[in-house]
């Protein structure tokens, strides 16, 4: 067998009974077992380029893995000659964990960075020569250097701004001298001067190179750069990785889609997996970009493409909201969005409430959490998620001020910390040693736990208050809460566990950054919320300037934002608290309004459209139009259902294709005839006058004037002059008068 490229780890290779799940029993088939029809067909595309978009809670981590573990425990993948990439360490994690479930040992599941860094210190001593150099494992300290040495003084905030446009160029693989073009060119909001950025930016990569330095972009620039101009390095990797598969996709930079076609070579496409959903791209500002996904048919014509839209996390009335979200959503990934079906029983509808004043707005949200434990939810199946990581200190404040147990999200690793470290010793210790008087009277492996920790002040019961003491502690009852979900699941397969085993998982967790859950209400930024989920989910300081965020100036800036409100919904499962308030203080002027997204949304509120998009846009009005006469609309719900529609042809008859239709069929015919002998006349396609899901949402609707006829979908105010007359005769069940109407100019309102 090869070497595996990207050993080294202490855990890589290592393999241990107690790590097979359930689904590990059996054939390869059942590794398909529980999957839908959409995700069973996932799984069983083994041979690529395979383009599975996948919406929010659809299960897309779900049918990836078990489409590796079929193609591993089918015998089509080796193992080791598969590499799963994502973006961040927890997922990473999780999706090894998962794959050891599955009885897929042996693949790797790691990182972009982390991929490219065991890659590159393999090569570099062949490929350069000579030591590998020392990574930067923060490289503000290097920037504020090279600011000082241009003579700039720069603050903290500006110097985690500049820090930024430096990552930004870098992974845009754009170079100090043509940084500040390329910030013109972009439309990009610059924190300073791009000239000023330029020049620290050069003398940065000066700085690092003269000490030997490398950051984390170079890690990607430099494995890229070796496979680029070593082919033989090159053609070892490919020889090693024969399957990959990208998850996330839509976040991918242009530096990480470079190392990835280095990856899979020439025509690598028939080895590529890639997984996304251009509604959740939110990382633009460090360089992503939904391109890739959007355009990887166009890349592979022969792709199989492969859409999940049953929601199993939300329920319908949260799915209807994130719909209607997308529904208003204008540009290229709006273009591509997917609608979500909930799989879930009805649950209570979005609450959406206005408060006078930022602390008031924090207060009430901490009793509505303290209210929702006492009734039985747990704290760690809830979140309070906001656009900026300033606001979180209210909640912070409000949540102690209830003695309600909180963790911010970013904080340090669960496995790092000092007190789970010494469980870690104690727990190992006790295992080596056995028949322990500490452990024996303990009827279950929970038991023993609680017993080993007790000797760090481990209690039943929790610390009064909050703060470090009551941080502690919930690091430790997480360790025994996992203990009681690790014995279930092996007495579910019919396998007895010990504390032996239990360190094991441990060990496995550690190695996968696979932390089990803090009990304690989670604070995070919607950024930082990306890829988990809660049982209750409050966004909070839902106002303009705030969600889309003051500089958000272009239509594409303020599309970004709409959809970080996106995913800000679908995180919640069941219960969705929407929050604004009216000012900052208590006292303060009421100045601020609701944030523009929920227009049309939420109860009492107008109808998108009365407020701009962005420099440039026009807002939330449907279709592009503006009619004397014409209602401007929200998203478009079906007339028998009431589900949001997305389709245009669907949206120009107000109702499902699926839903019965009361369309008028002699009307429809009539229609039909009036308008090819327009068409005839004029020498003109029969669209052009109206296409045929226009005639049938007159014929459905009849309109009795011309203030009806305007506001169906597709009769814009130049037809409604030149037709308006006509139609409305025919609906009316008389002839038109007149001669048919003169021909036109060749120029159409509405599209084919």
């Amino acid at each position: 067998m090869q070497e595996d490229l990207l050993s080294g780890s202490p855990f890589d290779g290592h393999q241990d009974a107690h790590r097979t799940g359930h689904s590990a029993a059996g054939g390869p088939d059942a590794v398909l077992a529980g999957l839908d029809p959409e995700q069973r067909a996932v799984a069983t595309a083994l041979h690529g380029p395979v383009c599975v978009l996948a919406g929010a809670g659809t299960g897309k981590t779900r049918a990836i893995t078990h489409r590796i573990a079929y193609g591993v425990r089918s015998g089509v993948y080796q193992p080791q000659q598969v590499l799963a990439v994502t973006f961040t360490a927890r997922a990473a994690g999780e999706m090894r964990g998962r794959l050891r479930q599955l009885g897929a040992e042996g693949v790797q599941a790691r990182t972009f960075h982390a991929a490219a860094l065991r890659q590159l210190h393999y090569f570099w001593p062949r490929a350069i020569g000579g030591p590998v150099p020392q990574l930067l494992e923060r490289k503000v300290q290097l920037v504020a250097e090279a600011a000082g040495r241009c003579g700039l003084r720069v603050q903290r905030t500006e110097l985690r701004d500049l820090t930024a446009e430096i990552e930004w160029a870098k992974v845009t693989q754009t170079g100090p001298d043509d940084y500040p073009a390329a910030v013109a060119k972009s439309g990009r909001e610059a924190p300073r001067d791009p000239a000023e950025t330029a020049q620290v930016y050069r003398v940065y990569e000066e700085t690092k190179s003269r000490r030997g330095n490398i950051d984390f972009e170079d890690v990607l620039l430099l494995t890229a750069a070796i496979l680029e101009d070593r082919p033989d390095i090159a053609d070892q990797v490919r020889a090693q990785y024969r399957h990959f598969t990208v998850d996330e996709y839509q976040d991918v930079s242009p530096l990480q889609q470079r190392l990835l076609d280095q990856w899979t070579g020439p025509g690598g496409g028939a080895s590529l997996c890639v997984v996304g959903d251009a509604s959740q791209t939110i990382y633009s500002f460090t360089g992503a970009t939904p391109d890739y996904l959007l355009g990887f048919r166009t890349r592979h014509s022969e792709a199989t493409v492969v859409k999940l839209v049953r929601d199993y996390r939300s329920t319908p009335q949260v799915v209807h909201l994130a719909n209607g979200l997308l529904a208003q959503a204008r540009g290229e990934a709006a273009r591509h969005r997917l609608e979500l079906v909930s799989q879930r029983e009805a649950g209570p509808e979005p609450l959406y409430t206005e408060y006078e004043d930022e602390p008031t707005e924090a207060e009430t949200t901490a009793r509505r959490i303290k209210g929702l434990i006492a009734a039985g939810v747990r704290a760690s199946e809830i979140a309070v998620l906001f656009r900026t990581n300033g606001q979180s200190e209210v909640y912070e404040q409000a949540l102690s001020d209830l003695a309600v147990p909180y963790q911010l999200k970013g904080a340090e690793r669960f496995f790092e910390r000092p007190e789970v470290r010494d469980a870690g010793v104690l727990l190992r210790g006790a295992a080596r040693a056995g028949s322990d008087p500490v452990t024996d009277g303990a009827p279950d492996l929970a038991g023993q736990v609680r017993a080993v920790l007790a000797a760090r002040g481990f209690t039943p019961e929790p610390p009064a208050g909050s703060g470090a003491v009551r941080d502690r502690w919930e690091s430790l009852a997480a360790l025994v809460r996992l203990a009681e979900e690790f014995e279930r699941g092996r007495a579910a397969e019919g396998l007895t566990t010990d504390l032996a085993a239990y360190v094991a998982e441990l060990d496995a967790r550690a190695a996968a950054q696979h932390a089990p859950a803090v009990e304690g209400v989670t604070l995070a930024s919607l950024h930082a919320a990306k890829g988990l989920e809660w049982d209750a989910v409050f966004l909070v300081g839902l106002t303009e300037g705030t969600l889309p965020i003051i500089y958000a100036k272009t239509d594409e800036q303020v599309e970004e934002e709409r959809r970080l409100l996106y995913v800000g919904v679908t995180r919640a499962r069941k219960h969705l608290t929407l929050s604004w308030a009216l000012s900052r203080s208590p006292g303060g002027r009421a100045s601020r309004k609701p944030t523009r997204f929920l227009d049309g949304l939420r109860p009492g509120s107008s109808a998108p459209g009365s407020r701009p998009a962005g420099r440039g846009g026009r807002g939330g009005v449907e279709g592009g139009e503006r009619s004397a006469g014409r209602r401007v609309r929200g998203p478009v719900t079906c007339r028998v259902c009431e589900r949001v529609l997305t389709e245009a042809v669907e949206r120009k008859l107000r109702r499902c294709e699926t839903c019965p239709s009361t369309m008028d069929e002699a009307l429809y015919e009539r229609l039909r005839e009036w308008r090819a002998a327009q068409a005839r006349e004029q020498g003109a396609p029969a669209y052009v006058v109206f296409t045929d899901a226009t005639l049938m949402a007159i014929a459905e609707d009849v309109p009795a004037n011309r203030q009806e006829l305007a506001a169906i979908s597709g009769v814009g105010a130049m037809k409604l002059d030149k037709y308006g007359a006509a139609v409305l005769s025919l609906c009316a069940g008389e002839k038109p008068e007149g001669d048919p109407a003169d021909v036109m100019d060749g120029q159409s309102d509405e599209p084919a």
